[in-house]
């Protein structure tokens, strides 16, 4: 099994071009069903020695311990995954997880803002700092004590703060900016390089899931956000110590830090969640978020659904159509608030 479990994983990165987090994610589901098939100080179970009992038992230890029907289903799903690999290369004649359902989940519609809230969330984020909206140069005096909110800065200088605080400032505008504009992944962000952007075109090369790419465009609150924070970019690679050679992955990146390294998905994570509370406490809005409200607000004003589907890089339609209930349920509301009889 550990043997059977380690080729599938390397299959997984070398082969299907899986990212880093889908990889690590199906080792622990797999690790985690190995362990609890081995007792303390046994031997794991031979491969052949699997069975749906075994796989059903697993899910029902799941469900015991509160976990819940979305992760037993990705859980589920890993190993289904393996499992039909494992069929594939000739180790097994059938798949043990063909028998066993997956838990029924709920249907949840993404909450998005509408197109006025999330136009007003970054006009404001333009005006935070003085000098971010007009392009006027940042210095000690034009930034008012507090006025940012604290970042992954690790110097103990005032003076070096308050100057990453607002060159940070401009480089979180133009990220956001181009998480709505082009309806980017967390993971397509941040993996931007300098060669995947077309500023004289305003497009996007984007290397999506299995490394796909697509090309997507992005708008001219986009642009200008992005023009702001070239030079910005230029000041965070000299403040960095490292030598950004040609053969340096970093000196590549669109985003980078205040290290001068690219940014991750985690930091950017933070990054939304940091301004989001600043305009609206009462926002419960995640990166993916600005990715949902790209497609909704594309579909609410008349856009065809094939073209969102190449747009967001969707393999299926299907998964493109849950924007759709989102929509409606928009107009819903705009009928129980207007309509006499509602």
């Amino acid at each position: 099994m550990k043997e059977a479990i380690a080729k599938y994983l390397e299959y997984l990165q070398t082969v299907r071009n899986s990212s880093p987090h889908t990889v690590s994610n199906y080792g622990k589901d797999l690790r985690q069903f190995l362990a609890f098939l081995s007792p303390p100080d046994a031997a794991p179970p031979a491969l052949r020695a699997v069975n749906h009992g075994m796989i059903r038992e697993f899910v029902g230890h799941l469900h015991d311990h509160g976990l819940e029907k979305s992760s037993i289903a990705r859980k589920l799903a890993a190993l289904r995954s393996f499992f039909k690999h494992c069929v594939r290369e000739g180790h097994l004649k059938e798949s043990p997880a063909r028998l066993v359902p997956t838990p029924k989940l709920p249907k949840r519609i993404p909450s998005v803002l509408s197109a006025e809230e999330m136009n007003g969330f970054l006009n404001q984020l333009a005006g935070m700092v003085p000098g971010l909206a007009d392009g006027r140069p940042i210095s000690k005096k034009t930034v008012p004590k507090n006025a940012l909110p604290p970042v992954e800065n690790k110097k103990n200088s005032s003076k070096a703060m308050v100057i990453e605080e607002s060159l940070l400032q401009r480089r979180d505008r133009a990220l956001l900016e181009l998480l709505y504009a082009a309806g980017l992944r967390v993971s397509e962000l941040t993996g931007l390089n300098l060669l995947d952007v077309e500023q004289k075109e305003r497009i996007l090369r984007v290397r999506g899931k299995g490394n796909k790419e697509r090309i997507v465009p992005y708008g001219v609150k986009a642009q200008e956000a992005l023009e702001k924070y070239w030079p910005v970019r230029e000041q965070l690679l000299k403040q960095s110590k490292r030598t950004h050679g040609n053969g340096d992955p970093h000196a590549q990146a669109v985003f980078l830090n205040y290290a001068g390294r690219r940014l991750t998905q985690r930091s950017v994570g933070r990054i939304v969640k940091k301004y989001v509370r600043l305009v609206n406490v009462n926002w419960d809005l995640h990166p993916h978020s600005l990715r949902h409200a790209f497609a909704t607000h594309l579909l609410a004003d008349g856009a065809d659904l094939r073209a969102i589907q190449e747009l967001l890089g969707h393999q299926s339609l299907s998964t493109t159509q849950r924007y759709t209930h989102v929509s409606i349920r928009q107009l819903m509301e705009v009928y129980d608030k207007a309509h006499p009889h509602a």
